[in-house]
């Protein structure tokens, strides 16, 4: 790793000469080139001097500072800002140090890893991240790299020291304006809230990755192949409709402990029904067609009633096994409480004369 800036860490009369390297690797990212659309040529950029027109070489290209609110421009030459005093030009001061919850993550920029330069180095160096893990602060010092001077925050990180460039106060713009104002939040919402927060588990490192860069990835070698490039599966993507705060926070508790997601009321109002076949309006229809069939069932087993009441009483004469007969073939073919009455009292050995009015009236109960 090539480092990008040598110099000191000086904190009282302590100096730890130390070189610089970046942190952080930006080059995996998505980045593209701009083409012309006509024939796919890359398109240069070309330094043009706005008074004659003419393409300037990189030699020919000075610095020049340009007052806010002033169209003037004034040159500035390396020698002039050589000549201004700058004490952290090759040297992080270190002002103080603070605890770590005294620095806004917004003020973070970019990271850089501190390494000792030579072995005299070796030893302070290690004090020094020493201390700061023990006594759990981080130091505040002033920097100048590539020109200009800025605030950093070292700290210890994975044996080493971070040192993370920040901006200045006067650079975090403020939020009036944006956060809405005096909104009420219940205790049971804060709860579900929290809740959700504990419920979503650690955070592995191991499963971050950039799912954008790979679906460019997966794009351009489909082009590459002379293939079609595959359409996403947006069928998981859920729309971003809150109808109630509680009850979205409820499903997400819910899924984020395994629960089946959907399962809710919003969630039966969105589903839909496949009907099965065989049960849809065909099946309906075959219905319709069997009352007809319904209707004559009855009036069968009413004039079956009569006819078995007849012949039972008929069969009286012969004694009570032929009424038990007649009661079992009556019961077993499914006749109306009517008949199997008539049967059941044929078996109580009553003489014929006495059936037949009763049995009469039966039929015309059942007939009407």
């Amino acid at each position: 790793m090539r480092s990008i800036w040598n110099g000191s860490i000086s904190f009282g009369l302590v100096a730890i000469p130390v070189k610089t390297y970046s942190a952080t690797d930006r080059t995996s990212s998505v980045s593209f080139v701009r083409i012309h659309d006509k024939d796919g040529a890359p398109i240069q950029y070309r330094k043009i001097c706005e008074l004659d027109g003419q393409e300037v070489p990189n030699e020919e290209v000075g610095k020049g500072y340009q007052p806010p609110g002033d169209d003037t421009v004034v040159p500035i030459t390396d020698e002039d800002l050589s000549r201004l005093p700058m004490p952290t030009a090759k040297t992080l001061s270190i002002l103080s140090f603070v605890d770590p919850a005294e620095i806004d993550p917004l003020q973070l920029d970019k990271a850089y890893y501190l390494g000792p330069n030579g072995t005299s180095a070796v030893k302070p160096y290690a004090l020094l991240r020493e201390a700061l893990e023990h006594h759990r602060k981080v130091a505040i010092g002033k920097v100048a790299m590539r020109g200009r001077e800025t605030l950093a925050m070292l700290r210890a990180y994975d044996g080493a020291l971070l040192m993370h460039t920040l901006l200045w106060p006067d650079q975090i713009r403020s939020a009036d304006g944006i956060a809405p104002e005096a909104v009420k939040v219940r205790e049971n919402e804060m709860t579900l809230a929290e809740t959700l927060m504990d419920s979503l588990g650690a955070l592995d490192p191991a499963d971050l990755h950039d799912d954008y860069r790979e679906a460019v990835e997966e794009l351009v070698a489909a082009k590459l192949e002379g293939g079609a490039p595959a359409t996403p599966d947006t069928s998981a993507t859920s729309g971003a409709r809150v109808i109630d705060l509680t009850a979205a926070l409820e499903k997400s508790v819910r899924a984020a402990r395994g629960g089946l997601p959907g399962a809710d009321e919003e969630g039966a109002q969105d589903a839909s029904v496949t009907p099965i076949r065989g049960r849809g309006p065909a099946g309906k229809k075959s219905a319709a067609k069997k009352p007809p069939a319904r209707t004559a069932a009855p009036g069968k087993g009413s004039a079956g009633t009569t006819a078995g009441s007849r012949t039972a009483a008929k069969k009286t004469g012969a004694g009570k096994t032929s009424a038990g007969k007649s009661g079992t073939s009556r019961s077993d073919t499914g006749a109306s409480p009517a008949a199997k009455t008539a049967a059941d009292r044929s078996t109580t050995g009553k003489t014929t004369t006495k059936k037949q009015p009763r049995t009469k009236r039966t039929t015309k109960s059942t007939a009407s």
